[in-house]
């Protein structure tokens, strides 16, 4: 699994930074670092919204708050398969 984070200006203002420390955290808690390749990115052209993340190619909306719930929702329920 590859998931991707917009580090570019506008999702930094809107808190990627603590996206990618906290899906990080979560990686490293759940024993996934051989499994789930986290990489940064400049604009993924969703600016609009919060953070731009990339799970396999598709396109989600994260914030600092939602980060958590993105991480059991998107990650941990398709790893577990």
């Amino acid at each position: 699994m590859k998931i991707t984070v917009c580090i570019g200006s506008s999702c930094h203002i809107k808190g990627s930074r603590h996206v990618v420390e906290r899906l990080q955290a979560l990686l490293d808690e759940n024993n996934l670092n051989e499994t789930v390749d986290l990489a940064g990115t400049f604009c993924l052209g969703q600016c609009q919204q919060g953070v731009c993340v990339t799970v396999d190619g598709k396109f989600f909306s994260v914030t600092p708050e939602t980060v958590d719930e993105f991480f059991k929702n998107e990650v941990m329920a398709k790893v577990s398969k």
